[in-house]
């Protein structure tokens, strides 16, 4: 089993994707969280590069989010669509970013993400609210790598 399968047991991402679908009752944005054990890539470069993979750049409001792990390199990313980043201050992401940071140097790495996932969701809440006929565009499952 790799570090990845054992990152988050099953519980865990239940929990997770629970806290996705909490996050976005309020919010027409989508959150996805992918876990990958390592690259050779920039961070940056590469959760971009599973964004555009996970085809979350195809949503209506171009809004969706992904909170990207590197679990051996120890680094997290999250990458936002160019709808979200058309209308929101430079610093938006901070808050969701420390969240995460914060549980991750305790190594309670499922309530970080859990955390990040709730704090995105009010953040996006504000720009992108929840609208009747809204629909859940994307997976809130975590996806490998």
């Amino acid at each position: 089993m790799s570090r990845v399968e054992k990152f988050l047991t099953q519980e865990e991402e239940q929990e997770i994707v629970q806290a996705i679908l909490e996050a976005e009752r309020n919010t027409s944005g989508e959150i996805r969280v992918h876990l990958e054990s390592h690259t050779q890539k920039d961070h940056f470069e590469r959760a971009k590069e599973v964004f555009h993979v996970l085809k979350m750049d195809n949503t209506k409001d171009n809004n969706g989010v992904l909170i990207y792990v590197a679990v051996n390199d120890r680094k997290f990313v999250i990458y936002g669509d160019k709808g979200i980043n058309a209308v929101v201050p430079k610093n938006f992401w901070n808050n969701t970013r420390d969240a995460i940071q914060a549980q991750f140097k305790k190594e309670n790495f499922k309530q970080g993400i859990i955390d990040g996932i709730l704090s995105a969701g009010e953040e996006l809440e504000a720009h992108f609210p929840w609208h009747h006929g809204d629909q859940n565009e994307l997976s809130n499952e975590v996806s490998k790598g």
